[in-house]
């Protein structure tokens, strides 16, 4: 799902104008952002929790030439789904191992 269909889905549920499912996804997504910027955890009970990961620099390998390189440090944003996000993608009891297996 692109953010457009998001968008669309919303805009259709609502029965709102595209326009304003827009600002609204956007309004969501930029205080998500604003909240891990400053390091905080964003918690949607039921869906999951956005935080952020810390890397630090090390050494790298240029995989074309086998030279040392610097990689600086930086942040990541992780998510980790919740419980309720979980059961409801395993509730007709297939499992993600089953469903590779075959």
């Amino acid at each position: 799902m692109t953010k457009t269909e998001l968008i669309e889905g919303l805009a259709n549920k609502l029965g709102m104008h595209k326009s304003e499912a827009e600002k609204a996804i956007n309004i969501i997504l930029d205080d998500i952002i604003a909240a891990l910027r400053q390091g905080d955890r964003v918690n949607i009970s039921g869906f999951g929790t956005f935080s952020v990961s810390s890397r630090r620099p090390r050494t790298g390998r240029n995989p074309k030439t086998g030279e040392a390189i610097q990689i600086s440090a930086s942040r990541s944003a992780k998510f980790k789904a919740g419980k309720q996000l979980k059961d409801s993608l395993n509730e007709d009891g297939t499992s993600a191992e089953s469903a590779t297996a075959g």
